[in-house]
């Protein structure tokens, strides 16, 4: 079995609040009930720092039981969880925010962001001073958003002068996202991405992807988790095997040269959204 890597050896990106994340997350969508718990925190003891959840995943519980069985410290362990669609309004944002850190058992969460913005509701403004009186209150320490165009980032800027420190977006080699980068970068805002491997789908078997995997004796998924990075971009991969939550880990000692790193980025699609949701039409609640 694949040793446990250090948290150490995992870089940390500085987020605009002053806090910093780990370079490499986890995803635990689906990842419920005891046998939830139990991959979790074989995630946390194999290394990982950053857990990502969602009040909509119902595993919040599994997250904070993790957590607490984990052998790492609390406070080395940052928890995101993030705000349904239905809950936009104001006061229902913080009872939904309340909720979450009580279903953790925590007193608090590291992470808490808008999943969607739904903007065809016209709430997330509102959703977004939830948050902010959230993090005063001291129930969050950072906040963020998933799945902003930057249309609605520049509106949170404008009605609220305080800039999101994460968007999580769809984000893989069939998916670049490179202008949605450049804006991040250029607003100070860290990108992190869900389905990072594309759910495991064609973008693991493509030619160049594997090409560039032989090319350095890794693995498809080890290669694209290492494309990410060098992107600076924080994935969140999923896996529930000790040995693959190891392997996800172990991508800071190799690095892709410029060629290779272009070379997947070119796999990139005009129509490479997964499912088609495009946040700017797209409403999940």
């Amino acid at each position: 079995m694949a040793q446990p890597v250090s948290r150490h050896s995992i870089p940390q990106h500085a987020l605009n609040d002053g806090t910093s994340v780990p370079a490499v997350g986890f995803g635990t969508y689906r990842l419920n009930g005891h046998e939830g718990v139990e991959a979790i925190a074989r995630a946390i003891d194999n290394g990982y720092r950053l857990i990502d959840s969602a009040f909509n995943y119902e595993n919040e519980g599994a997250v904070g039981r993790a957590v607490r069985l984990a052998e790492a410290p609390r406070d080395q362990v940052r928890v995101t969880s993030k705000l349904p669609g239905r809950r936009h309004g104001h006061d229902a944002a913080l009872r939904t925010i309340e909720e979450s850190v009580y279903r953790t058992g925590l007193d608090h969460l590291d992470v808490y962001l808008i999943h969607w913005p739904n903007p065809g509701r016209e709430r997330y403004v509102e959703a977004w001073q939830a948050l902010i009186e959230a993090q005063r209150q001291g129930l969050v320490t950072t906040i963020g958003v998933s799945n902003f165009l930057p249309e609605h980032l520049q509106r949170l800027i404008d009605e609220t002068g305080v800039t999101p420190a994460i968007n999580q977006i769809e984000l893989h080699p069939y998916f670049p996202q490179a202008e949605q980068r450049a804006w991040h970068a250029e607003h100070g805002i860290l990108t992190e991405a869900w389905s990072p491997v594309g759910r495991g789908g064609d973008v693991i078997n493509d030619p160049v992807v594997q090409q560039v995997a032989e090319a350095h004796g890794r693995t498809p998924v080890e290669v694209i988790l290492r494309w990410h990075t060098q992107l600076g971009v924080v994935p969140l991969p999923k896996a529930a095997h000790a040995d693959r939550q190891v392997q996800n880990l172990s991508i800071f000692d190799f690095e892709l040269d410029a060629d290779e790193v272009a070379a997947i980025t070119g796999l990139g699609r005009a129509d490479g959204r997964i499912n088609g949701q495009d946040p700017a039409v797209y409403e999940e609640f």
